[in-house]
C-alpha cells in the first residue's frame, strides 16, 4: 500500500519563497508530493497585489492547492487556518515563511509582523501536533570574512530587521512540543525571484554590460563570503527537513542537529514582547545552514554576474572609496546611495523603454539600497544539512547557467527588456 503523501500548510512568504515551495511540491508538469497544499498570506492573488510570476497562477488552477488571503497579526482568525477543507485529515507539516523583510522598518513593526506572527503559528501549530514546524530564516547577519560558519558559530544579527529575526528563532524554539526545525538560508535567487541582493545585482550587471562599462563596487578585495542558495534548494531543503523530522519529533531532533540559539537583543525587551524567552534562558532547536556549493565571494559573484553580460567586476579606488563611506562601521550615506544608483536606474528604464516591445512594468529593479550597498558578509556551511538530513543540492552552483535560467524566465513573461 502506498505511503500517504502528507498535507501542507505555508504561511507568508508570497513574495519570497512560498511560490518556489508550491511550484515543488505540485509541479506544473509532474506528479505532486503532496496531497493539499494552503498557502495564507495578505496579498491577493486575483487580482495580485505583489510579483507573482509567469508559473505560479498556473500552479494555483492545481486541485491540490488552495490559497487564503488573511491577515496573520489578528490573532483571532490563526485558528481556523489550521482548520483542513473537508474531506482533508490534520495538517501535517507548516512552513513558516512569515516575517518583515524591508530592512527600514522600525522595530515595532518587526516584532508585530515577525516575532508575533511566529509566535501565534508556532503556538497553534503545537496545539494541533502537527509533525513538522519548518521555520525559514533569512540572511539577515554578518558572518565573518573568513567563514564559512558551521551551525555551532554565532553569527551577529545585521540591524533591527536582522535582530528581531534571529529573536523569532529563540521565541519558535522555546515553544514546547513544536516539531520546529530552523532553516537558515544564504542569499537566494531563481526563476521568478525578485527579492533580495542576487536578482538586483543580475540586473544591475546587465545595465553595465548594455553601457559597456565596468560594474564597481565598494568593496575591496572583496574576498568576504556571498554564498548563495537556488530558490528551488530553498524549496527542495525545506521539505527535506520536514520529511526529516516528522518520524523523530523535537526531542530525538534536539538530539541529532539541535543548537543553542543565542541572546541577541536589549534585555528590557523581554518584559515587553510576549513569549520572548529571558536572556539567560538556554534555547535549543534543530539548525541547518541551506547555501549551495559555490562558496562565492564578493568578486566570484561580480565577476560571475558581469561575465555573462560581457563586461568586467572592478572596484572603486582609494579615494572614491573614501568619499562613499564613514566611520569605521562605512555605513553609506544617504546622498551617496542616490549618486551610486542614478545612472545605472536610469539606464535600466532606457533598456525597458528600448525593448521590442517595450517592457515599463517589469517587477525588477536596478535601484540598490542603503543595505545591498554596504558590507554583506554571508559565510555558511553547508556540511551538517547534507550529512545529518541527507539532503543533495539540485542547483549547486550559481553560476551561467543559473543566471541564463532566471533571465530566459523573466524573458518568457516580459519582464526583461528584449534587445
Amino acid at each position: 500500500m502506498a505511503e500517504k503523501m502528507p498535507s501542507v500548510l505555508v504561511f507568508g512568504g508570497l513574495n519570497t519563497y512560498s511560490r518556489a515551495l508550491a511550484s515543488y511540491l505540485v509541479p506544473k508538469d509532474g506528479a505532486p508530493l503532496v496531497s493539499h497544499i494552503r498557502i495564507v498570506d495578505k496579498f491577493s492573488v486575483h487580482p495580485p497585489t505583489t510579483y507573482l510570476g509567469a508559473e505560479f497562477p498556473e500552479i494555483l488552477k492545481k486541485p491540490e492547492i488552495e490559497y487564503k488571503q488573511a491577515n496573520l497579526t489578528n490573532q483571532s482568525i490563526i485558528p481556523s487556518l489550521f482548520d483542513p477543507p473537508e474531506g482533508h485529515g490534520p495538517y501535517d507539516y507548516v512552513f513558516d515563511l512569515t516575517g518583515e523583510v524591508r530592512q527600514d522598518r522600525t522595530e515595532m513593526i518587526q516584532i508585530t509582523t515577525t516575532c508575533n506572527v511566529a509566535r501565534l503559528l508556532g503556538t497553534e501549530a503545537a496545539k494541533r501536533k502537527v509533525k513538522a514546524y519548518v521555520r525559514l530564516s533569512l540572511p539577515y547577519y554578518k558572518t565573518a570574512d573568513k567563514g564559512p560558519f558551521d551551525e555551532k558559530q554565532d553569527p551577529k544579527p545585521n540591524g533591527t530587521c536582522g535582530t528581531w529575526w534571529h529573536e523569532t528563532q529563540r521565541i519558535l524554539a522555546n515553544i514546547e512540543d513544536l516539531n520546529l526545525v530552523i532553516v537558515r538560508a544564504g542569499l537566494g535567487y531563481g526563476p521568478y525571484i525578485n527579492f533580495g541582493i542576487i536578482p538586483t545585482f543580475i540586473t544591475v550587471a546587465a545595465v553595465y554590460g548594455d553601457m559597456q562599462k565596468p560594474m564597481k563596487s565598494l568593496w575591496s578585495p572583496g574576498k568576504q563570503p556571498n554564498h548563495t542558495v537556488h530558490s528551488e534548494d530553498v524549496a527542495a531543503g525545506m521539505f527535506a527537513c520536514a520529511q526529516w523530522i516528522a518520524p523523530l519529533g523535537r526531542a530525538a531532533a534536539n538530539d541529532k542537529a539541535g543548537e543553542t540559539i543565542p541572546f541577541h537583543n536589549d534585555k528590557s525587551k523581554v518584559a515587553e514582547v510576549e513569549g520572548m524567552p529571558a536572556a539567560d534562558k538556554t534555547v535549543t532547536a534543530p539548525l541547518f545552514n541551506l547555501v549551495d556549493d559555490s562558496q562565492a565571494t564578493l568578486l566570484e559573484i561580480g565577476q560571475i554576474s558581469t561575465s555573462f553580460f560581457n563586461t568586467q567586476f572592478e572596484f572603486f579606488n582609494f579615494i572614491e572609496n573614501a568619499l562613499f563611506k564613514v566611520g569605521s562601521t562605512f555605513n553609506i550615506k544617504d546622498d551617496i546611495v542616490e549618486e551610486i544608483n542614478e545612472d545605472h536606474v536610469g539606464h535600466w528604464t532606457q533598456m525597458l523603454l528600448r525593448s521590442n516591445p517595450p517592457r515599463p512594468n517589469t517587477p525588477l529593479s536596478a535601484y540598490m539600497d542603503k543595505y545591498q550597498l554596504e558590507k554583506i558578509v554571508v559565510g555558511m556551511s553547508n556540511d551538517k544539512i547534507k550529512s545529518v538530513v541527507g539532503y543533495q543540492l539540485r542547483k549547486p552552483k550559481y553560476n551561467h547557467d543559473t543566471i541564463r535560467e532566471c533571465i530566459d524566465t523573466w524573458k518568457a513573461e516580459g519582464s526583461w527588456p528584449a534587445l
